[in-house]
């Protein structure tokens, strides 16, 4: 797995030798960037939830985000996303939290530009995970919630105020973007 684009393009990432994470794939990787580049106007902060290897959010990083918040629970990956922002030279410009996602939503401050959400594809908590980014201040009406998940499992279009503004298809992984 290696980064597909920007300052950092070609670094190879440290994926964990176990079945902690699902790496996403380098081709989807960059069809969510190609999907984000006509919408997204401003790449100050993003957000980095169930982040496994860092992947989604070193690749922004790398094409030219200001600022990263890494989320996951698992000490490995925490230590592993670590190691990658090092080697790809980014570690000045990003967090790690080693917390699990609901509890970081509790304690993060401030918006984010971008907010990636790349869970495993067994849970089933992103509905509910959408109410709750929804009412929270983390996400602005310029924002954009973009989610991987199982081709199988469908979202629905609108959760509170946010609703789904582009949807693709690649292989067994559904990107959804979603805004205000």
């Amino acid at each position: 797995m290696r980064i597909t684009g920007g300052t950092s393009r070609g670094i190879q990432l440290k994926v964990p030798t176990s079945n902690l994470v699902r790496p996403t794939t380098d081709r989807t990787r960059e069809a969510i960037f190609s999907m984000l580049a006509a919408r997204l106007q401003n790449w100050s902060r993003g957000l980095d939830l169930f982040a496994g290897t860092g992947a989604l959010g070193i690749e922004s990083l790398s094409r030219g985000m200001d600022w990263v918040d890494f989320v996951d629970q698992e000490p490995r990956c925490c230590a592993i996303i670590k190691q990658n922002l090092t080697k790809a030279g980014l570690i000045r410009r990003a967090h790690v939290y080693c917390l699990s996602v609901s509890k970081a939503l509790s304690v993060l401050d401030g918006n984010y530009d971008v907010i990636f959400i790349d869970p495993p594809y067994k849970d089933t908590i992103l509905g509910d995970l959408l109410i709750q980014l929804d009412g929270s201040k983390l996400v602005t009406s310029d924002s954009l919630i973009v989610i991987s998940h199982a081709s199988r499992s469908s979202l629905m279009y609108q959760y509170d105020t946010l609703h789904q503004i582009k949807s693709k298809k690649h292989g067994d992984t559904s990107i959804s973007i979603y805004a205000r």
